[in-house]
């Protein structure tokens, strides 16, 4: 079997053929997912070139933020809104 070609193998052994196209196909969804992750705007990945990108941030373009542990609190004037309205 070490002399057979690829496609002789796959000729030989069908049911490799399934396999094959399900891994080749997860290889390619793997690296097109990483290099869209790497071009993204919103993702730094050159650090050299641009040491401090919080300089460079557009205001009129909204941006992401993240909270954690976040403790909601009710803000007083909008409940009296709110109470005005009902």
């Amino acid at each position: 079997m070490a002399n057979m070609g690829f496609f002789q193998l796959l000729q030989k052994k069908k049911e490799l053929i399934p396999l094959i196209t399900f891994v080749s196909f997860a290889g390619f969804a793997a690296a097109f997912s990483m290099v869209h992750a790497f071009r993204k705007s919103d993702v730094i990945v050159d650090k050299r070139g641009n040491p401090e990108p919080w300089e460079h941030v557009d205001p009129t373009k909204p941006q992401k933020l993240i909270t954690i542990n976040q403790k909601w609190k009710p803000i007083e004037e909008l409940e009296k809104v709110r109470k005005m309205v009902k």
